[in-house]
């Protein structure tokens, strides 16, 4: 019978626990569904530091390798580093890793050549197609010619890729801690830093898929509790906080306290729009801040507004031809990176806007921080689309209240807006709100509650 692989073939990507739910003989087939549905002659594979990803991205490589493909391997690579190869090679690209999930886990990012998405609609559900028929039939018949397996490091390119987009040679002196969460962070980050007038308080830089100090997971604030003291402990003037696959990162200013992913987007818009001459597009998704758009329009730019997911945000930047893009999750696009996200890219370019002036973070970020937000709260409910009716129901015909259902439903008025997104894996509901001020947010956050947990 043919396996069932609904529970590991996620929306954007193949994620699952190790040896569970997916293993090297499943991978070997990925490989060899990749292969055939890009219909490349070649590929690039890639692989974080979790115990299962050598032998797994070693398996997909002979997958793809026995229907002729020749397969460039990368090794130990962050997955920005996997886009990057993607894009400077022009070949179709796969990533293994769980991201920040827990050390039994492991999955496959993939891309077309130029780092391009692949999705349930752009390949992934053909792929999956594919792997269930050869559990089914046994695997596919092996090319009269096997393709090459090749092995090069690409580390050094893409640290001097990154560099050569932000110029950081006349910052004054820095000291920075860096927590990679034993993530791929502490292999990028030493070749990427390097040389520049930076001192780096490494923390958790050992390679460990394990995670023995805490979650790579930068967006739980219990994860950078330690990198907030050491930023403290050290008279630091900021820190960083990447996530296991290291294409996250996070942003904790001088005092220790963390940095919206909205205004570093903010920030960040405002660099790659002076770098443009004033003029580009730039995406952000409808629930990062509404500085974003101001931001960007004071800065000479077009704001667009999107669905929240790294597959709307890259649709669209291809669609504009936009210059950047952000999401409040810390995933930072860049027309410069085949429009693929890096956090790095987007951590030199705050480096470089603190050490460009004299002003301690704090104080440059606030320009970039106008509003208050909630932060996302999430209720479990029984159902979704009946709650979300209810608070249409509420506010329809509330004088200068819009709605809109772009994405959930989005309930805005000039002095605050929430949005509430159903989860698309969870029975839960997702609210988003932001005020111009904290009693204001209080108020329209726990309006929304009551009506979503009624």
């Amino acid at each position: 019978m043919a396996a069932d692989l609904s529970q590991i073939v996620k929306a954007y990507d193949v994620r699952g626990v190790v040896p569970d739910q997916w293993d090297e003989s499943l991978a070997e087939l990925f490989g060899a569904a990749f292969a055939r549905v890009t219909d490349a002659e070649a590929i690039v594979v890639g692989h974080d530091m979790r115990p299962s990803s050598p032998g797994l991205s070693g398996a997909f490589a002979r997958g793809a390798a026995a229907l002729g493909v020749d397969v460039t391997q990368i090794g130990l690579c962050s997955t920005d580093q996997l886009y990057y190869a993607s894009g400077a090679l022009n070949l179709p690209g796969a990533m293994f890793t769980a991201s920040h999930n827990p050390a039994r886990y492991n999955g496959i990012k993939l891309c077309r050549a130029g780092a391009a998405p692949v999705g349930q609609d752009t390949g992934l559900a053909d792929i999956r197609a594919l792997v269930e028929r050869w559990t089914d039939t046994g695997a596919p018949e092996a090319a009269a010619v096997p393709g090459t397996l090749t092995r090069t490091d690409t580390l050094k390119d893409y640290a001097a890729h990154l560099r050569s987009l932000v110029d950081l040679t006349s910052i004054r002196p820095l000291k920075v801690v860096v927590d990679a969460g034993n993530g791929m962070g502490g292999h990028t980050v030493p070749t990427v830093f390097d040389g520049l007038p930076l001192t780096v308080v490494p923390l958790y830089f050992d390679l460990d898929g394990t995670f023995p100090n805490h979650e790579a997971n930068p967006l739980d604030p219990a994860n950078l509790v330690d990198l907030q003291q050491r930023v403290r402990a050290e008279s630091a003037d900021l820190g960083l906080a990447f996530d296991g696959d290291a294409d996250r990162c996070f942003v904790v200013d001088e005092h220790g306290d963390p940095v919206s992913p909205s205004a570093i987007t903010a920030l960040v818009a405002a660099r790659e729009l002076a770098r443009n001459g004033g003029r580009g597009t730039v995406i952000h998704n409808l629930i990062t801040s509404r500085t974003v758009p101001e931001v960007v329009e004071e800065n000479g730019g077009s704001p667009v507004r999107t669905r929240v997911g790294h597959s709307f945000i890259k649709a669209e930047m291809a669609r504009h031809g936009a210059i950047f893009g952000g999401e409040h999750s810390a995933h930072y696009y860049f027309k410069d990176f085949w429009n693929a996200d890096t956090g790095m890219l987007a951590a030199l370019h705050v480096l470089a806007a603190l050490g460009g002036q004299k002003t301690p973070l704090s104080s440059l970020v606030a320009a970039y921080d106008r509003y208050t937000g909630s932060g996302e709260i999430n209720s479990t409910v029984a159902d979704q689309a009946d709650r979300i009716a209810a608070i249409k129901a509420a506010y329809t015909g509330v004088p200068d209240v819009t709605l809109d259902e772009l994405d959930g439903l989005t309930v805005s008025t000039p002095d605050w807006w929430f949005n509430v997104r159903p989860s698309n894996t969870e029975p839960l509901l997702r609210l988003n709100a932001e005020a111009r001020d904290e009693p204001t947010m209080t108020k329209i956050r726990d309006e929304a509650l009551a009506i979503i947990r009624a």
